[in-house]
């Protein structure tokens, strides 16, 4: 009646830990900011707004875009000539497609003609072996009846 039952706390191990402290970067030394005045002063701009109130500051300039350099001009061989490169692509393109579309409509067509043919077939092979229940010839060998000759015996 008394066994041994197992500890709720499983048994403790001792576990060396190795501790890894961050090394401090030295800093690197860097030039002092010193303060540079510019080349020439802006010269204060005084402004009336219509209510009548005076604003007064510095003009500031925008800075201008880089003007736009002209493109070379295309000569018109070179446009003509990649317009009809185009072209023949397209064309090419075309007549694949076309004869990719006249090939698959040529193999329904075939697939249809043996579907009738099969079908047709079927039709004329029933006809021919079915049973017959119009004036068919009607043998009894045991009775040596013999319908379409008149033979009776």
């Amino acid at each position: 009646m008394n066994e041994p039952t197992k500890p709720l706390v499983p048994s403790r191990r001792e576990v060396t830990v190795e501790v890894h402290r961050p090394t401090l970067l030295t800093p690197v030394p860097s030039a002092p900011v010193v303060p540079v005045q510019p080349d020439t002063i802006p010269s204060v701009t005084s402004v009336v707004l219509p209510d009548g109130r005076i604003v007064t500051g510095y003009a500031i300039e925008h800075p201008q875009p880089a003007p736009v350099t002209a493109k070379p001009a295309v000569s018109r061989a070179a446009v003509n000539v990649a317009l009809g490169g185009v072209g023949f692509l397209a064309v090419c393109g075309g007549l694949l497609l076309l004869t990719s579309f006249i090939a698959a409509l040529t193999a329904f067509i075939t697939q249809l003609i043996i579907l009738a043919a099969v079908v047709f077939g079927g039709w004329i092979a029933a006809q021919v072996l079915g049973p017959s229940g119009k004036g068919g010839t009607t043998v009894n060998i045991r009775k040596a009846t013999f319908k379409r000759n008149h033979f009776h015996g």
